[in-house]
Protein backbone atom coordinates (compact mmCIF):
# COMPACT_ATOMS: atom_id res chain seq x y z
CA UNK A 1 0.00 0.00 0.00
CA UNK A 2 2.22 3.15 -1.16
CA UNK A 3 -0.71 5.35 -1.78
CA UNK A 4 -4.36 6.37 -1.40
CA UNK A 5 -6.80 8.55 -2.75
CA UNK A 6 -8.32 10.35 0.21
CA UNK A 7 -11.73 12.37 -0.45
CA UNK A 8 -11.03 16.12 -0.32
CA UNK A 9 -13.71 19.25 -0.35
CA UNK A 10 -14.31 20.86 -3.62
CA UNK A 11 -16.43 23.58 -1.13
CA UNK A 12 -16.70 24.68 2.07
CA UNK A 13 -18.69 21.58 3.72
CA UNK A 14 -21.58 21.68 6.66
CA UNK A 15 -22.79 19.28 8.99
CA UNK A 16 -25.55 17.46 7.68
CA UNK A 17 -24.33 17.36 4.27
CA UNK A 18 -24.12 14.28 2.38
CA UNK A 19 -21.33 13.31 0.17
CA UNK A 20 -22.25 12.86 -3.30
CA UNK A 21 -18.77 10.56 -4.22
CA UNK A 22 -16.79 10.80 -7.36
CA UNK A 23 -17.57 13.34 -10.18
CA UNK A 24 -19.98 15.31 -7.17
CA UNK A 25 -20.03 18.32 -6.25
CA UNK A 26 -18.74 17.98 -2.67
CA UNK A 27 -15.61 16.29 -2.84
CA UNK A 28 -12.41 15.19 -5.52
CA UNK A 29 -9.24 12.71 -4.95
CA UNK A 30 -6.58 14.12 -3.95
CA UNK A 31 -3.67 11.62 -4.14
CA UNK A 32 -1.38 11.16 -0.68
CA UNK A 33 1.04 8.70 0.47
CA UNK A 34 -0.13 5.68 2.17
CA UNK A 35 1.92 7.03 5.79
CA UNK A 36 -0.09 10.45 5.57
CA UNK A 37 -3.41 8.87 4.66
CA UNK A 38 -3.14 6.61 7.51
CA UNK A 39 -1.73 9.00 10.30
CA UNK A 40 -4.87 10.85 9.37
CA UNK A 41 -7.60 8.57 8.79
CA UNK A 42 -7.85 10.46 5.34
CA UNK A 43 -11.54 9.28 3.93
CA UNK A 44 -11.02 6.99 0.82
CA UNK A 45 -13.06 8.70 -2.16
CA UNK A 46 -14.32 5.67 -3.14
CA UNK A 47 -16.19 5.45 0.10
CA UNK A 48 -17.32 8.97 0.00
CA UNK A 49 -20.65 8.88 -1.10
CA UNK A 50 -23.70 8.72 0.54
CA UNK A 51 -22.74 9.17 3.72
CA UNK A 52 -23.38 12.93 6.47
CA UNK A 53 -20.99 15.23 7.51
CA UNK A 54 -20.72 15.12 11.35
CA UNK A 55 -18.01 18.43 11.10
CA UNK A 56 -17.50 21.03 8.68
CA UNK A 57 -14.84 20.81 6.35
CA UNK A 58 -12.84 23.90 4.75
CA UNK A 59 -12.66 23.88 0.92
CA UNK A 60 -9.46 21.85 0.22
CA UNK A 61 -9.35 20.12 3.28
CA UNK A 62 -9.07 16.55 3.02
CA UNK A 63 -11.15 14.47 5.27
CA UNK A 64 -11.14 11.89 7.33
CA UNK A 65 -13.35 9.26 8.90
CA UNK A 66 -14.31 11.21 11.70
CA UNK A 67 -15.71 14.27 9.54
CA UNK A 68 -18.56 11.30 8.54
CA UNK A 69 -21.20 9.04 9.81
CA UNK A 70 -20.11 6.20 8.28
CA UNK A 71 -21.62 2.42 8.59
CA UNK A 72 -19.20 0.47 10.43
CA UNK A 73 -21.14 -2.57 9.75
CA UNK A 74 -21.00 -2.00 5.33
CA UNK A 75 -19.25 -4.59 4.01
CA UNK A 76 -16.80 -1.83 1.94
CA UNK A 77 -15.86 -0.69 5.46
CA UNK A 78 -14.91 -3.46 7.02
CA UNK A 79 -12.66 -4.78 4.14
CA UNK A 80 -11.55 -1.08 4.10
CA UNK A 81 -10.40 -1.61 7.59
CA UNK A 82 -8.55 -4.98 7.20
CA UNK A 83 -6.87 -3.76 3.94
CA UNK A 84 -5.37 -0.68 6.13
CA UNK A 85 -4.24 -3.35 9.08
CA UNK A 86 -3.00 -5.93 6.69
CA UNK A 87 -0.97 -3.19 4.39
CA UNK A 88 -0.31 -0.07 6.80
CA UNK A 89 3.02 1.66 6.47
CA UNK A 90 6.02 0.58 8.52
CA UNK A 91 5.54 3.66 10.57
CA UNK A 92 1.89 3.68 10.94
CA UNK A 93 2.33 0.14 12.20
CA UNK A 94 5.06 0.92 14.90
CA UNK A 95 2.79 3.95 16.19
CA UNK A 96 0.24 1.16 17.17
Amino acid sequence: WNADVVATAKRDLAVGETLDGEGGYCVWGKLLPAEKSAAMGGLPLGLAHGIKLVRSVKKGQSLCWADVAIDTAAPAYRVRKEMEAMFAPARAKAAE
